[in-house]
């Protein structure tokens, strides 16, 4: 029973996001699919600079 459930962390372990993962029902896939949304999102908005004309240094 051990062995199963390494084999199974292992499989999980190695698994990439792909984009059919939207359209599975499985927990796996969710997960992925969600994370895979946060990062492109955090990824494409970036960082907003902007020089405050209050702030003097």
């Amino acid at each position: 029973m051990t062995k199963k459930n390494q084999n199974e962390s292992t499989e999980i372990a190695g698994r990439n996001f792909d984009a059919s993962d939207y359209q599975k029902n499985d927990a796996l896939s969710s997960g992925l699919a969600t994370t895979h949304e946060q990062v492109s999102d955090t990824y494409m908005e970036g960082v907003i600079e902007t020089n405050d004309v209050n702030e003097q240094e």
